[in-house]
């Protein structure tokens, strides 16, 4: 091949011109084909801050690569991108700006849609849409009213999580260690009334259809189990002695319920205050509730050392006739069960602990296999199935069976009934803020709650309102929004002035892509049955019991509308790990953000994208280094040098190898041509590994640039020269997409490269002449021997029992058996 030129990388000039020419000709509109498979691949959208980070282009690039992967794959690729545009940050950020949340939102918008493009992922940008805009949120409000008149969605007066710090009520999933999750903020409880989705209703289908998503990670799906909480047991009634009121108790091990020796009750309980009255124990009682209701703003139950006060009140156990002492304890929760647990010290170690405090009988009434346990002498609660014992008529039956008995003697008799029992409660979406989408409710005094008629819709959110610095929602004191008329009675009635929780808006986001131009309704049954489900999604793993289990649970309501036909939202999902520098999360406040366009000026967007792929596999954390994005940079630049320096030579050379007139460089060449494309296929198809893929590359370049370029010792054929380069660009297309797009256009193509169809391999020329097999004794390696691939077993153990290297550490001992790993090892195991 030639000499080196002089040959300047003008990747800025490069990018340039791809970037216009794929907006111009619309290269990734994704258009319904019944006659392709379709493939529809989405990262999740992001919120339009202002900038992009680089957890955003690691996450984008990932799908891009996927995307324009699966297109040369022969898929018909929808690749969609838009803005989760309401919530507190953009309204927060416009109070401390003094302007208005659109308008700092659509600003964000239109400077991070450049950045977006300026990466040169392979959106279809005609699908595009914005969450704040009520072309969109007028259909999530007809959702919301035909949800309303089916009952799955209501009003109560109920005790939320408020976020003080952004004047706002919390669901439960966005309380995270008693804090708020977005401001960090203790959360304190507080009685509001608010708007309920009943996600409860769906807890059992939510739950089993974890266990119909074999593409999700293990991780989430667990996460998602345990939040949907599905305990299984028995409900029953305490009678409470000196009052009309009996104490329901939900316990998962009815099996114990003979070993009762007293009752806990939550802090919260609202019955405390009648058990405790007439007993002398009021004030301590009162005293001790307070004082952990206000502990539980700062400190979870679980963190706390266990103590709690007799309430001087007794119960009777319906199974026994024993009287049970009842104590408030602050270890129970009210929003799990009845907010009352039936205390069992033997078998549980929390009331284990709390007893052996309180000098509170311990009653053993499971005793393992082959040793008895006395309730005296326990250092700890045995919870492990067993034998019953001093449990009447159940004593001797084995745990299982007893539980089934009990719950079947309970009902008979009356005294309880089976019950299951969720962890998961229905989903409050209402907020106290303003920048969200309004709830299409209205409130008359004279014919109670009534939705918007469908004709009136959407509810359109004012956009001339003064925010209040405190973050107090501006609709509250606008009589302009809220006063309307009765659509039932004609009256006066008062508009609904809270807004909804933004995680809805992010619910259905994924269908509306399917048709987001649609005026006459929501979705286009059509398309949405053509396009859906997702086919592969990637985002974060801290979306798992929030986004995530909220975007099954819309689907499943869509479905019941009659607006889709799928269950399930997402057949496959990759969450990938975050981008940390200096061992750390960046962030502003640890001072370690780079900047992807301060990264995209110096070495250009393709550079970018190399090293956000090559750094680590995209489910691992990446480490941002320096040295790495140089390397990157490096490799592109001597990629390109080599083609440039070659382009006459590489487009006089044939199109096609014949293998038979190759010598041995340009055979070895040719071989590696093919395992590379064997590779790279296999790393971003089986497991995404695109780190893997591209060092696959660097290996065959390393090789070409060493047979075919000014150093090299021998001439090889200009056809496999061509062969290498033509497999290079493909295959580092879906990563690098401008330089590969130049460069293979320079090379001779009129199609442009991310239209062609992706390289396949020939196995026969991929196939190495000879390998090497290593010989072990008892496991350690002893030699090597080399061989052609695919040789019978018998001669290479002759072979290696013979190798001069292996003789001395078998000699005088006898072979008992030989392990063969076919092309790979050979295990002789002596004694």
């Amino acid at each position: 091949m030639s000499a080196p030129k002089n040959t300047k990388y003008d990747f800025a000039a490069i990018e340039a011109k791809w970037r216009s020419h794929w907006l111009t000709e619309k290269t990734f509109k994704a258009v319904p084909d019944p006659n392709r498979p379709k493939y529809y691949l989405l990262e999740m959208f992001p919120y339009p801050s202002g900038r992009i980070h680089m957890g955003h282009v690691r996450n984008y690039t990932i799908g891009d690569v996927v995307a324009r992967y699966k297109r040369m794959k022969g898929f018909n690729v929808i690749h969609p991108m838009g803005w989760d545009a309401f919530g507190l940050p953009a309204e927060n950020a416009a109070i401390k700006h003094q302007t208005h949340p659109a308008k700092w939102t659509y600003e964000n918008i239109e400077y991070m849609k450049k950045q977006l493009q300026r990466m040169g992922f392979s959106y279809d940008w005609d699908r595009e849409l914005a969450t704040c805009n009520d072309s969109y949120y007028r259909w999530e409000q007809l959702f919301f009213v035909k949800l309303f008149e089916k009952g799955l969605v209501y009003q109560r007066v109920t005790t939320v999580n408020w976020c003080e710090g952004c004047q706002t009520v919390l669901a439960n999933e966005q309380v995270i260690d008693g804090l708020c999750w977005r401001c960090d903020r203790q959360v304190q409880p507080r009685k509001m009334n608010g708007w309920f989705f009943k996600i409860t209703d769906y807890a059992e289908e939510l739950l089993a259809g974890c266990d119909q998503l074999p593409g999700w990670p293990e991780k989430v799906l667990t996460m998602q189990r345990n939040w949907i909480g599905k305990s299984v047991g028995v409900e029953v009634e305490f009678p409470v002695e000196g009052l009309d009121r009996k104490l329901a108790i939900f316990t998962t091990r009815p099996d114990t319920i003979h070993g009762v020796t007293f009752m806990s009750l939550a802090p919260e309980h609202p019955w405390l205050a009648e058990l405790a009255a007439g007993t002398g124990q009021e004030a301590e009682v009162a005293e001790f509730a307070e004082r952990i209701i206000a502990a539980k703003k700062s400190q979870q139950p679980g963190e706390m050392e266990k103590e709690g006060v007799f309430t001087g009140r007794y119960c009777t156990n319906p199974f026994t006739g024993e009287r049970v002492p009842i104590h408030v304890a602050n270890f129970v929760l009210m929003d799990y069960g009845t907010g009352a647990v039936m205390a069992v010290p033997a078998h549980d170690q929390r009331d284990f602990e709390f007893a052996q405090k309180y000098n509170i009988p311990i009653k053993v009434v499971i005793q393992p296999a082959g040793r008895e346990l006395l309730g005296p002498t326990l250092t700890e609660a045995y919870v492990e199935p067993g034998l019953l014992t001093a449990s009447g008529a159940f004593s001797g039956l084995e745990s299982e069976a007893a539980k089934a008995a009990i719950v079947a003697h309970a009902e008979q008799h009356g005294l309880g009934h089976g019950r299951i029992n969720y962890r998961l409660h229905d989903w409050g979406i209402s907020r106290q803020r303003y920048w969200g989408t309004p709830i299409p409710m209205i409130h008359c005094e004279k014919c109670g709650i009534r939705p918007v008629p469908e004709a009136d819709l959407p509810v359109v959110l004012p956009k001339e309102v003064t925010l209040d610095p405190t973050g107090k929602s501006p609709l509250h004191a606008m009589a302009s929004f809220y006063q309307v008329d009765c659509p039932t009675c004609g009256g006066l009635a008062r508009r609904e002035t809270d807004t909804m929780d933004t995680f809805v808006e992010s619910s259905w986001y994924f269908a509306r892509y399917c048709c987001p131009d649609l005026t006459t309704a929501p979705l286009d049954r059509e398309a949405a049955n053509y396009w859906l489900p997702v086919d592969q999604y990637i985002g974060g793993v801290e979306h798992a019991i929030l986004h995530l289990l909220y975007a099954r649970f819309f689907t499943k309501l869509l479905r019941d509308l009659g607006y889709l036909t799928i269950d399930e939202p997402f057949t496959n999902l990759l969450t990938q790990g975050m981008v940390i520098k200096d061992g750390a999360k960046m962030s502003k406040s640890k001072g370690n953000v780079v900047d992807p366009n301060d990264l995209i000026e110096r070495y250009g967007a393709d550079t970018v994208r190399l090293f956000s792929l090559f750094a680590a596999p995209p489910e691992k954390e990446l480490e941002w280094s320096d040295q790495g994005v140089d390397g990157a940079s490096r490799f592109l630049f001597r990629i390109y040098r080599f083609i440039t320096n070659n382009l006459d030579a590489i487009n006089a050379a044939a199109t096609s190898v014949n293998p038979e007139t190759l010598n041995d460089p340009g055979r070895a060449l040719h071989r590696k041509v093919h395992q590379t494309i064997r590779k790279v296929g296999s790393d971003i198809e089986t497991r995404f590994h695109f780190n893997t893929a591209i060092s696959a590359l660097m290996e065959l370049t390393n090789l070409l640039f060493s047979l075919a370029g000014e150093e090299a010792k021998e001439t090889i054929a200009p056809a496999v020269v061509r062969e290498a380069v033509e497999a290079v660009l493909l295959l580092l297309s879906p990563m690098t997409p401008h330089l590969c797009e130049e460069l293979w256009q320079a090379t001779g193509h009129a199609t442009p490269l991310g239209l062609h169809p992706w390289p396949g391999f020939d196995e026969k020329a991929a196939t190495e002449d000879e390998i090497v097999v290593v010989i072990q004794v008892n496991g350690k390696v002893r030699g090597r021997l080399q061989t052609t691939p695919g040789a019978a077993a018998e001669p290479l153990q002759e072979q290696a029992l013979a190798d001069p290297h292996v003789r001395k550490f078998i000699e005088g001992k006898t072979v008992r058996k030989v392990i063969m790993v076919p092309d790979k090892l050979i295990n002789i195991v002596v004694a």
